[in-house]
């Protein structure tokens, strides 16, 4: 998976941010390592590499996934704003951004625009979208949680199903469980149809798991602990396969 290539790199650091006397812009050594954790959502610890803020900086740009450098790299533009120093021009920022934006797409799932959805699925699809590529998947986890809720309430809508026979105000749990025994788009799945009602059965599952993660570990409420960025992302991924799946099902019925 390709994410910034060591030009792109090089160019970030002694061009955008600039260097002098092996110093990264302004950064000491204590607020380069307090950058990683105020301006990316990331636990990072350069002093585990050696050498200037520079140097480290280098080191840890290049060793990190594509999703960690597109947030690392908005965390430059947010440290260093266009017009603080000559060298950052607008035109620069944008270009930083553009860094940013490609490799965001490299490690995610693309987002997906469901025709049969509601104005809430949509808005919080592009929410998502735009909490993950400036914040990263921990910031977009509840959002993506939402229109996933939201689509399959329009999924049963959509096919007539009594929702009433659901508990007060059903999670995705209890209205997936609904829809894959009811609804026409998922009663034949083609000539691997067994094997397509254990994957589909499967998504149940999954769907039960992202509740706790949602409630206890998103941005949702209050809580101490997030959920990692990797797995953030895996939600993320999947919860977008989800409704492009469910979607595509729907529109070939």
């Amino acid at each position: 998976m390709d994410g910034l290539r060591p030009t792109e790199i090089h160019w970030i650091a002694n061009h955008y941010i600039g260097v002098s006397g092996g110093y990264l812009g302004d950064f000491t050594y204590p607020s380069h390592r307090e950058f990683y954790a105020a301006y990316c959502d990331l636990k990072v610890d350069p002093e585990e590499y050696p050498g200037t803020t520079r140097q480290r900086f280098l080191a840890v740009l290049s060793s990190v996934d594509p999703q960690s450098q597109a947030a690392i790299v908005r965390g430059v533009a947010r440290r260093f704003p266009a017009g603080s120093e000559v060298q950052r021009t607008p035109e620069a920022r944008a270009k930083l951004l553009a860094m940013a934006k490609r490799c965001s797409q490299i490690a995610a799932v693309e987002p997906t625009s469901p025709k049969l959805a509601s104005e809430l699925v949509h808005q919080a699809l592009a929410d998502a979208a735009s909490l993950l590529e400036a914040q990263g998947p921990v910031s977009a986890l509840d959002r993506v949680h939402t229109a996933l809720h939201g689509y399959l309430k329009a999924m049963c809508r959509s096919a007539g199903l009594d929702m009433a026979t659901l508990p007060t105000d059903p999670g995705v749990t209890q209205i997936f469980k609904l829809m894959r025994e009811n609804h026409p788009a998922l009663r034949d799945m083609g000539v691997q149809d067994d094997a397509m009602r254990k994957i589909v059965f499967s998504i149940g599952n999954i769907l039960d798991a992202l509740n706790p993660l949602r409630n206890r570990a998103s941005l949702a409420h209050a809580n101490d602990q997030l959920v990692e960025r990797d797995e953030a992302l895996l939600v993320v991924n999947l919860t977008r396969s989800i409704i492009q799946y469910l979607d595509g099902r729907t529109q070939e019925k």
